[in-house]
């Protein structure tokens, strides 16, 4: 070092002296423990500050999805049930037949509505529990009644319109794949959103309607309050569709014109 002409070791060691923060910074970072708990910061951050509607949003789609899968199964059940009874609908068969045609002959049949139901129960695959909207606020059965008798000792049966939330059209045909089949029980009379279930009382007596004029979903379960209203109905072609209230007045004129009780359709509520 003395031998290099103009440079001392002060100069070598004030060099070193610089590089070696250098040489820190480039080597040092988050481990992973530190990593993980601003992650978790983060997380409780959002929890914390996070609109409640986010949540609840996330929560109404996902029942919304689950209904409409519920009504798809429904209507997969119908085609099979229609398929072993010469393409009719069990509204449209004879009781001698395995149908309820004879009950719909008179009016105010809304207290059997869940008949109409436990008629497709085999076809359902036994599991009543899709008769349940997750966003209404019943509670499923969790068997069906068989040959009079109960698949568990009478708990959870489904036997009257009390673990049902779906409302039949008898009239639909699957003629008319556009035609209303069935759909969410809160629908009411009206331009004029209630607070309520609409024509399906809370009795569980049923109502059994003839519509000629505009309907709405009341401000219960997909429509969560919202006035514009949102609610699921099953197509003749078996297939869910999601509406608001404007469509589903489309569906409904739609229907009126292939219904069999013109103007107008007939909806049964459970």
């Amino acid at each position: 070092m003395e031998n290099v002409p103009g440079v001392g070791r002060r100069s070598f060691e004030r060099e070193d002296q610089f590089m070696k923060p250098l040489s820190l910074q480039r080597t040092h970072g988050f481990t992973r423990v530190e990593l993980l708990v601003v992650i978790l910061v983060l997380i409780v951050l959002f929890i914390l500050f996070a609109p409640l509607d986010f949540f609840y949003s996330g929560k109404s789609k996902a029942q919304q999805l689950a209904c409409l899968d519920n009504l798809h199964q429904i209507g997969r059940a119908y085609r099979i049930w229609a398929g072993d009874h010469g393409d009719s609908m069990p509204a449209s068969t004879s009781i001698t037949n395995g149908g309820w045609e004879e009950f719909l002959k008179n009016p105010n049949q809304g207290a059997v509505c869940w008949t109409n139901y436990a008629i497709i129960a085999v076809d359902l695959g036994g599991a009543p529990r899709m008769l349940l909207c997750p966003a209404d606020d019943r509670n499923s059965a969790e068997f069906f009644t068989t040959g009079g008798k109960t698949n568990e000792a009478g708990v959870g049966v489904f036997k009257d319109n009390a673990t049902l939330s779906y409302f039949v059209a008898p009239d639909a045909s699957d003629k008319y794949p556009a035609g209303i089949l069935g759909g969410d029980r809160n629908l009411g009379p009206g331009t004029v959103p209630h607070d309520d279930y609409g024509y399906s009382p809370s009795n569980g007596q049923g109502n059994d309607v003839i519509i000629n004029g505009p309907v709405c979903w009341s401000l219960k379960m997909h429509s969560a309050g919202d006035p514009a209203g949102l609610g699921n109905i099953l197509l003749g072609d078996g297939s869910g569709q999601k509406t608001s209230t404007a469509t589903f007045n489309t569906f409904r004129m739609n229907a009126e014109e292939t219904s069999t009780n013109h103007p107008g359709i007939r909806l049964i509520f459970p």
